[in-house]
Parts: structure tokens; C-alpha cells; sequence
């Protein structure tokens, strides 16, 4: 296959996949303002018709910025690929680290791409968390949290992901032809690692978690876990409202290391 080749048939999938996408947003939009005037009449007994449609003009505001997102997000892809920025890119660290051998220009290279997406993502994420959330009454992350939260992210990022970088490309110089194998088979591992390590070490340094001292709740919860055969390290309850007013509840962990999670505005609102 050729270059050129290559090219056409990348950029027919990659405008493939972007019309089909913003075609699926735009029939959910058109479906969520058609509906926006009337409760389903299942729903009819439980639901106001202006909790209704703040639900709605919540998703629209979602959808709408998804799908800016979504379109931007190409133009960037393609401006990395066929515009030359990761060439680009590769050359700059390359000339950085000079002499550092390949996998030196290839952390540096990673890490680059790395910061430069998370800065070209970091206005949406802003608008997201700042003006659609706070907008329709959901947002309760400060910008103080905000920026701790992501220099938390930033500071992991580099004590975990360094490190995996370094030993993927010292397996990719040593383990020879089949050195696609070992890196995934490592990979895998670390994978299965860190749903053990996330739940009992990472998770706790974004948010607080405690036992659910909720004795019946805890009890029926208990027996339908018992019913299903799942078996759970334990029923916790994390400081969600710190971040947002939405309610929701999770388990997460690997083996004997599961914990089942219910955010703090999830237990205050429903029975």
C-alpha cells in the first residue's frame, strides 16, 4: 500500500467516523427538543414537567458541546498527522535530548504529546466543569480543587507512567522479534496491577471514602450481593458533592480487592 493510498484511506474513515457521530448527536438532539415539551406518561406521576425539561436543556448543552468537541478534536488530529505536528514533534525532542538514544527521544516525545493534547483539551474541560455544570446547578468543584486535582493527575502521571515508559522501551530494544508480545503481556499485567493498586492507594488522594453506616441499607445491600455471589471488600461512601451535586454509585477493584462505592448526594436523595 502507498503513501497516498494510505492517506485517502485514512481521511475517508477518519470523515466517516466524524459524520456518522455528529449524525447520531444531531438525531439525539432533534429527539430530546421534540420531547422537550411533555413527560412521558410513564413517567407522568413522578417527574414535573420543569424538572422535565431542565433535564433536557441539560443534554442539549452537553450534546452541543460534545459535538464542537468531537469536530475539533479532528482538526487537531489531522493538523498531528498530515499537517506534520508529530513530525514535528519527534524532531524537537530528538534535537532536546540529543544523544539520549532512542528511548529518551521517546519518553520525551510522549510526554510532549502528552501535554500539548492535555492544554488543547483544557478549554473544554473548563467549560464543561465551569459552565455547563454550574450553569444548570451541578458543579461544585472550586478552581482551588480544580487545580489541585490536576496537578495530582500531572505529578501520578509521571511517578507511574515514566516508569512504564522506560520499561516499555528497554523491552522494545531487548526482547528482539517479538518484542510486540512481552510489551503487551506487561502491559496486561500492569492493567490487572493497577485495578488493585487504584482503589486502595489512588483513589483516596482525590477524594474521602468511609464504611456505609447506613446499618439497613448496608444489610439489604449485603444480601443482594449475596444473592448475586458477589463478594466485595466492602460498602464505602465517597465525599462526592465536593466535586458535584450529581448522584451515582460505582464498584471498582480486581479479585479480593473490589469495594462497592455510593456517592454521598446518591445516599442523601434516594431512599
Amino acid at each position: 500500500m502507498t503513501a497516498a493510498i494510505f492517506t485517502k484511506l485514512f481521511l475517508f474513515f477518519t470523515t466517516l467516523s466524524l459524520a456518522f457521530g455528529l449524525w447520531l448527536t444531531w438525531r439525539h438532539i432533534r429527539h430530546v427538543e421534540t420531547a422537550r415539551g411533555r413527560v412521558p406518561a410513564e413517567f407522568a406521576d413522578s417527574i414535573s414537567l420543569e424538572a422535565h425539561q431542565k433535564a433536557a436543556d441539560y443534554t442539549l448543552d452537553k450534546q452541543r458541546l460534545g459535538m464542537a468537541e468531537e469536530i475539533f478534536g479532528v482538526v487537531v488530529l489531522l493538523l498531528l498527522t498530515l499537517g506534520g505536528g508529530l513530525a514535528w514533534l519527534y524532531a524537537s525532542a530528538d534535537q532536546w535530548v540529543s544523544g539520549g538514544g532512542a528511548g529518551g527521544v521517546g519518553i520525551v516525545f510522549i510526554v510532549g504529546l502528552a501535554i500539548l493534547t492535555g492544554v488543547i483539551g483544557l478549554p473544554f474541560d473548563l467549560v464543561r466543569t465551569f459552565g455547563i455544570e454550574a450553569k444548570h446547578g451541578f458543579n461544585k468543584t472550586t478552581v482551588k480543587t480544580y487545580v489541585l486535582d490536576m496537578l495530582k493527575g500531572w505529578l501520578l502521571a509521571a511517578v507511574i507512567g515514566l516508569p512504564l515508559l522506560l520499561g516499555t522501551f528497554w523491552l522494545m530494544e531487548k526482547m528482539g522479534a517479538l518484542w510486540w508480545l512481552v510489551v503487551w503481556l506487561a502491559w496486561v499485567g500492569f492493567s490487572l496491577l493497577m485495578m488493585i493498586v487504584y482503589p486502595t492507594f489512588i483513589a483516596p488522594l482525590f477524594n474521602k471514602f468511609s464504611p456505609l453506616d447506613d446499618a439497613a441499607l448496608k444489610t439489604r445491600i449485603e444480601a443482594l450481593l449475596g444473592k448475586c455471589g458477589f463478594q466485595s471488600k466492602g460498602l464505602f461512601v465517597m465525599d462526592g458533592s465536593k466535586r458535584s451535586a450529581h448522584g451515582n454509585a460505582y464498584f471498582t477493584g480486581f479479585g479480593r480487592a473490589k469495594k462497592i462505592v455510593f456517592f454521598d448526594t446518591l445516599i442523601a436523595r434516594l431512599t
